[in-house]
């Protein structure tokens, strides 16, 4: 299967304008892909339109959403049901210091429909950190039973690695993603994960024609396939 589980919509201030459900979900049917996950900065307002978008294509969807804890650590959450994504989203944004967006400094954050009407903003910064720690969160996603994976555990800012200098132990995480796939020997050789520790490779697409870059696939038998709306 052929998946892309960390795309940035418009919802994002880092993302594009042309970063809307229906474009996302054209740009993932000319990339080949099978499977993709909008995961937008601290909200998942619009999963729901992405999934509606996807459905047109036949391209099964993954509820996501990339929070920054209040280490400004990164990780990804999945749930199986929207609904429960956007509960989680609710959740945060009500945990979560709000600081005014200034649009010309940081970047839209547009809340969409499937067929791009622009149906609202949100008015606070998305990229700031929440309330919850790194230690806190995993098991709250856990409790509303969703799945956390690291983010970009290999790129040098706002990764859990760059952070706190390791992965604990003592933090019950169902993944990580890899950024760069030509660093999991070292971050193997280095301790940092396992040949046994689940992992996938994404995007991080701000921008349509980095959807699908990674052209990443997943065998049948990794744990975030199980996630996968039908």
């Amino acid at each position: 299967m052929k998946y892309d589980f960390h795309i940035h919509s418009c919802l994002s201030p880092c993302g594009s304008d042309d970063m809307t459900p229906a474009n996302i979900a054209g740009m993932s049917f000319l990339a080949g892909l099978d499977a993709i996950a909008v995961c937008d900065h601290n909200s998942s307002l619009n999963i729901e339109a992405a999934a509606k978008a996807c459905s047109q294509y036949g391209i099964r969807y993954l509820c996501g959403m990339e929070l920054c804890t209040s280490e400004d650590i990164h990780i990804l959450c999945y749930f199986k049901d929207i609904q429960v994504a956007l509960d989680f989203s609710a959740h945060i944004e009500e945990n979560t210091l709000k600081f005014p967006n200034e649009p010309s400094h940081y970047g839209n954050q547009n809340i969409m429909d499937d067929t791009d009407n622009i149906l609202g903003t949100v008015d606070h910064l998305l990229i700031s950190g929440c309330n919850y720690s790194v230690y806190e969160i995993v098991d709250i996603v856990h409790c509303m039973g969703g799945v956390c994976y690291y983010a970009h555990i290999d790129k040098p800012s706002y990764s859990v690695i760059s952070v706190l200098g390791a992965i604990p132990e003592d933090i019950a995480v169902d993944g990580v993603e890899i950024f760069n796939m030509a660093n999991r020997e070292r971050l193997i050789a280095e301790g940092y994960i396992t040949e046994d520790t689940p992992y996938m490779s994404n995007s991080d697409a701000h921008q349509l024609e980095f959807i699908g870059a990674k052209e990443a696939q997943m065998e049948e038998n990794h744990p975030l396939l199980a996630y996968l709306m039908d």
